[in-house]
């Protein structure tokens, strides 16, 4: 009842809703169409909403903010800690929604404005947009969600040791539990497409205990 509401508010004030009641079904409706920002409730029938938006934050820089009707502190902080750009107890009035709806937007844009949407290494080209890979010579290389999810959130680091948790995360499916053997699957993939020798890879290196990390060079 609330989330419609809420949507007929917002598209009152010139906004695109999608609104879905579950985790699952966000990811489904992401996977079909970027959002510019997600309205994020806590309280989901099929998954915690602090969970959700670890895993939206491993995975993209989309603005996220958090409503929900839990009253502690440790919640807000551990959503903040996560990345969310904003959070709002309920109950709320819609029209101070609507005002950090923009403000977020209005940060959310400025940052996009300083930020590459393609990311170019050795003659590599990963876009962000089109989740493409273009190899050197113009062909595109095809890759599955899960791979391209691994592949950008290595790349967005580079030389940074990612945990198996956080890797975890950026390739979290909507219709299956993540797993330390789908990381190593989508690993062996990944050097099989981009590495001229796959058992000594140039770009995705294991470090042993810790996890990978991307040692490509970025133009």
């Amino acid at each position: 009842m609330m989330q419609s509401l809420l949507g007929v508010y917002l598209e009152q004030e010139g906004y695109d809703i999608t609104g879905v009641l579950t985790g699952k079904d966000m990811f489904a409706a992401l996977n079909k169409r970027p959002a510019d920002l997600i309205l994020l409730d806590l309280t989901l029938p099929d998954e915690d909403g602090l969970t959700l938006a670890r895993q939206i934050r491993a995975r993209s820089n989309v603005p996220i903010i958090i409503m929900t009707a839990r009253k502690g502190m440790e919640d807000r902080l551990t959503g903040l800690g996560i990345g969310a750009d904003d959070f709002l107890t309920k109950p709320f009035d819609p029209r101070e929604l609507v005002l950090r709806v923009r403000n977020v937007l209005k940060r959310s844009g400025e940052r996009q404005d300083e930020t590459a949407e393609t990311i170019d290494f050795d003659g590599w080209r990963l876009d962000l947009a089109s989740r493409t890979l273009t190899a050197a010579g113009g062909d595109d290389v095809p890759l599955t969600g899960g791979e391209f999810n691994l592949l950008a959130a290595l790349v967005k680091a580079p030389n940074r040791v990612l945990s198996r948790d956080h890797l975890l995360d950026a390739i979290a499916r909507d219709d299956e539990p993540p797993s330390d053997r789908m990381i190593d699957v989508y690993v062996s993939r990944l050097r099989k497409k981009i590495e001229k020798s796959p058992k000594n890879p140039k770009y995705i290196v294991t470090v042993p205990g810790h996890g990978y990390k991307f040692t490509g060079v970025l133009e």
